[in-house]
């Protein structure tokens, strides 16, 4: 029988280790905390102490400056924190994305995978599968329908437009961390050389990427001058979603407006955002994916949290696994 209480207990603060004295991707700023990956639903700023990738570490940094923290712990290899020995494995998320592993002589393992995805991803580290007693798992798309279609294909269908509309600009939704350097990169390895538009609020991240090794080519600012209209037509300008709710968007040539996320495959979330040419590619977990994960780490327990708790419940059930939702609050549904 484990003891899953010494490992893991949700508190108001969110996920709570007993036997580590720490939070997990804490919603309220703690004491000590650990996080998997810098988005915003799970990377905050104001606690005493955060250990979390270097990556991560950075990146928290150039969204929250450098005193999001008063103590910073760079999580290498296997740290013993308090009675617990916490590692940090890769999660396919983003760049620096992680699950945190941790062990206790009796509770056993529980691994927090934050969020995750087993797609091929250019722009981070692959998901590294961690056996563990106790899998704590998103289910961000935790529902049959969602069976997301290889990335490449869905850019193959983006060159296509472009090809058959040279007079129109292709504006593209994407999430300033992880999604939009995904983009660049496999557009990249489809053969596109020539230069890709970014708004500003992508370019600080965008050239933390690049100082990681990460291939991004030729960016330039999305910025238009009187007269440089016509110069757009048939480029490629990546922004974040906000963006496209104000008059920025209507400054290109007649822009086919696109939006890159997993929620693309909802018809009527593209028809509610004016969407042209949806690309359903997600750096989350698909059900196909998540089954699938489920299935070959075999974890005595489940638990289940940020997304449709639901389905992915009743499928463990009819699997005679032990499952558990947790309905953590505070996590926002990510743009993806």
């Amino acid at each position: 029988m484990i003891d899953s209480a010494a490992l893991l207990q949700v508190r108001a603060e969110g996920l709570f280790c007993p036997a580590g004295g720490f939070y997990i991707d804490p919603v309220r700023p703690v004491e000590k905390a650990l996080i998997t990956h810098g988005h915003a639903d799970h990377a905050r700023a104001g606690h005493g102490a955060v250990m979390a990738t270097a990556q991560t570490l950075d990146i928290m940094a150039i969204r929250y400056g450098n005193d999001f923290t008063a103590s910073r712990q760079v999580a290498s290899g296997q740290q013993q924190v308090g009675d617990v020995c916490v590692s940090f494995h890769p999660a396919g998320h983003v760049l620096g994305s992680a699950q945190i592993a941790l062990s206790h002589k009796t509770a056993g393992t529980a691994v927090v995978t934050g969020d995750y995805s087993r797609s091929p991803n250019p722009a981070c580290a692959p998901f590294e599968p961690v056996p563990c007693d106790i899998l704590v798992t998103e289910a961000t798309f935790a529902l049959p329908v969602f069976r997301h279609p290889d990335a490449s294909d869905e850019i193959t269908r983006l060159l296509a437009s472009i090809a058959a509309f040279p007079e129109r600009a292709h504006l593209i939704g994407a999430y300033a961390l992880g999604k939009a350097q995904r983009i660049i990169m496999l557009l990249r390895h489809a053969g596109w050389d020539g230069p890709i538009y970014i708004h500003g609020a992508l370019q600080r991240l965008c050239d933390y990427h690049i100082s990681q090794g990460i291939p991004l080519g030729d960016l330039r600012p999305a910025t238009i001058s009187r007269g440089q209209k016509a110069d757009f037509a048939g480029q490629i300008i990546l922004g974040p979603p906000s963006a496209f709710a104000a008059t920025w968007a209507q400054r290109f040539p007649d822009p086919v407006i696109c939006f890159a996320s997993g929620w693309m495959q909802v018809r009527a979330r593209a028809r509610q955002r004016g969407v042209e040419l949806p690309l359903i590619i997600s750096d989350h977990v698909d059900w196909p994916d998540l089954t699938r994960t489920i299935s070959e780490l075999d974890p005595s327990q489940t638990w289940v949290t940020h997304g449709r708790e639901d389905a992915l419940m009743r499928w463990c059930e009819l699997q005679g696994r032990d499952a558990r939702p947790l309905r953590l609050l505070g996590y926002e549904e990510e743009q993806d």
